[in-house]
């Protein structure tokens, strides 16, 4: 599936004014337009989340020994999740026979989420992801 711009720029402003309006983020300005691109391949974002979570408790164990705060926070969290979906896609071949779709979207997108994750309440970014990723879809669809 090509990269889809229409899908990307449209999330991006749909986000940007979820966050205006509510205060809320939905996993990071680019994220849901990644998502919506990717919804009619569920398990693709649903390695995504899974990975995403991993770098979740991967931070929180490293926060337990280390002070990663701020910035140093934030790299942390790109950077494993990078890591983690290529070790994902590495392993994925070895796990299943055939593969059925569970490769993570992008490098950057697990990372993001998960920082937004930690700093927000989990319920509250993963029902704002949600929100502006099915919105996204349905308007790339709607308009084109």
């Amino acid at each position: 599936m090509p990269l889809n711009y229409s899908s990307l720029f449209l999330g991006l402003i749909l986000a940007l004014l979820y966050v205006e309006l509510t205060g809320l983020s939905p996993g990071g300005l680019i994220v849901p337009g990644y998502f919506a691109l990717y919804l009619d391949q569920p398990y693709r974002v649903l390695a995504t989340l899974l990975v995403a979570f991993m770098v979740l408790g991967l931070y929180w164990l490293v926060s337990r020994y280390f002070l990663i705060f701020g910035r140093r926070r934030f790299v942390f969290m790109v950077l494993a999740g990078a890591i983690l979906g290529q070790i994902w896609a590495w392993l994925l071949p070895t796990l299943f026979s055939e593969p059925i779709g569970l490769r993570v979207i992008g490098w950057v997108v697990p990372g993001l989420l998960a920082s937004n994750l930690e700093r927000q309440k989990i319920t509250y970014t993963l029902a704002s992801l949600i929100i502006v990723s099915v919105m996204t879809f349905f308007l790339v669809r709607l308009l084109g």
